[in-house]
């Protein structure tokens, strides 16, 4: 029987002062979203869709929209005369992410040294430059934010929309694993480091430097996934 989300154990948001429709669907979305990838509602948890749009101040309609949206997605699944419950990964699931990740994030890094601006350059100097104070805070919910933020910024920097809408993917489908291994001590300090070596590279214009920070970097991951499950 999967556990209920109890709703008065979590945070309210604010009731939102838009009227649109489709405004609406995506607020509910992004809201459900991230509440799912920060791991506030957890693998197998249960969700009332009453009771979800009474935590979030929005009606039930958007809310039955913003579910299906992420059933697509494979982030929830809904059972018909059931309910709707948050979707489980098995290992398997996130080791088979990580087999796509690194030949794609080894792509995306090649292109972005050899198309990157100097304006992608500054913008993904400028995401790290705010890590330090994430870490002295133990913002997780930021800190992985931010590590999306840093990730989509190389995509930017290869100039491959395409390439970017899969990484986009995966690193949301795997945000979850990510969030569960900050348990492990220094792993935060750790994978800003890893960042840094990403960026000097591409910053020094050296792709074989670059490909073997990332490379190291998502390895690294696997390795925090197996040690904590």
């Amino acid at each position: 029987m999967p556990k209920s989300i109890d709703v008065s154990s979590h945070q309210q948001s604010t009731p939102p002062l838009i009227k649109s429709a489709a405004q609406l669907r995506e607020l509910a979305y992004a809201q459900i979203k991230q509440r799912i990838i920060s791991c506030e509602f957890r693998p197998g948890d249960a969700i009332n869709e009453a009771q979800l749009a009474a935590l979030l101040g929005l009606g039930r309609t958007p809310i039955h929209q913003a579910l299906h949206r992420l059933e697509v997605e494979g982030m929830v699944t809904i059972m018909p005369r059931k309910g709707v419950m948050v979707t489980a990964l098995s290992l398997n699931d996130v080791l088979d992410m990580i087999e796509v990740r690194v030949s794609n994030e080894q792509l995306c890094i090649k292109l972005a040294v050899e198309r990157a601006h100097d304006t992608d350059i500054k913008a993904m100097r400028d995401i790290l430059e705010r890590t330090p104070q994430l870490l002295a805070d133990h913002d997780v919910t930021g800190l992985m934010t931010l590590d999306l933020q840093f990730h989509m910024s190389i995509s930017a920097a290869a100039h491959n929309r395409v390439l970017a809408e899969l990484l986009r993917n995966l690193h949301e489908k795997q945000a979850r694993f990510w969030y569960l291994t900050l348990s492990e001590n220094h792993h935060s300090q750790r994978i800003y480091d890893e960042h840094m070596h990403i960026l000097e590279a591409v910053e020094q214009r050296d792709g074989d430097a670059a490909v073997a920070a990332i490379h190291h970097h998502i390895d690294d991951f696997r390795r925090a996934i197996m040690r904590t499950l």
